[in-house]
């Protein structure tokens, strides 16, 4: 019996350690992307960047920030080259893993200055807009 609690505290504290390390590593690749804007540091930038909605169409139909641009990250490696890389990217959606996937992404095609807005666009509180189409 003894033996098998020593099994699983060490599986557990392996699981322990991975999440941890995984956490670990996603911040460290936040801060070299770009990083996590504020809502304000968001708004405050916002007129002189590209706005990318990475969530898929019918969210973004539902609901969007103004003034944003739906590229869902399933088509973001298709239509990447539609996006200027000389210019600020922030980026948004309802997943954190998605944005920074994304960031890594432009990241690796020569996009400079890439932010994501911080808990994603559940966090919004600034304008919206439903979508026309």
């Amino acid at each position: 019996m003894s033996s098998f609690l020593i099994v699983l505290d060490t599986v557990l504290l392996v699981i322990l350690l991975v999440i941890g390390g995984i956490w670990a590593w996603n911040k460290i690749q936040a801060k070299s992307l770009g990083g996590e804007l504020t809502n304000e540091e968001f708004k405050e930038g916002m007129r002189k960047a590209q706005i990318i909605d990475l969530r898929e169409k019918e969210p973004f139909k539902r609901k969007h920030i103004d003034g944003a641009r739906s590229l869902p990250y399933s088509m973001l490696k298709y239509q990447y080259s539609e996006l200027r890389s000389d210019l600020p990217v922030y980026l948004y959606s309802d997943s954190n893993t998605i944005t920074l996937r994304a960031a890594r992404f432009l990241k690796k095609k020569g996009f400079v200055s890439i932010h994501w807005l911080k808990g994603g666009f559940e966090t919004w509180d600034g304008r919206t807009k439903k979508s026309k189409y």
